[in-house]
């Protein structure tokens, strides 16, 4: 993901992201036995547990590819409990298919809980 253009008092950066296949498979596998276990109420907060993991391995770059910082992602369920037990009664109100736009509220709360930490 790199945002060619963009710049940080004065200087370009990008994003590079670490999310390795390793750490994927992991974080399915503690997904599915999650979702098993509360008989699939843990796939509602899925989507913002995930995006988080693949925020949080995200570092800010410069034009020489020098690491300036990195992204934290700080959503909380606590804190958004709300937004998910809404977007549950619309997918269930709407039988499924507020689902399509549930994807792009997730993403969009995320980002609004994301600072970069300069280093």
């Amino acid at each position: 993901m790199a945002m060619v253009g963009q710049q940080v008092g004065g200087v370009p950066v990008r994003f590079r992201c670490n999310f390795s296949i390793a750490e994927s498979i992991g974080q399915v596998i503690i997904w599915i036995l999650l979702s098993i276990i509360t008989l699939g109420l843990a796939l509602m907060v899925f989507p913002y547990y995930f995006n988080k993991v693949v925020l949080n391995k995200t570092e800010v770059l410069d034009v020489n590819d020098k690491v300036l910082g990195k992204l934290d992602c700080q959503f909380n369920l606590a804190s958004s409990i709300g937004h998910v037990i809404i977007w549950m009664l619309l997918i269930i109100v709407t039988l499924g298919l507020a689902s399509f736009l549930f994807g792009y509220r997730v993403i969009r709360v995320l980002l609004n809980e994301t600072r970069i930490q300069y280093y």
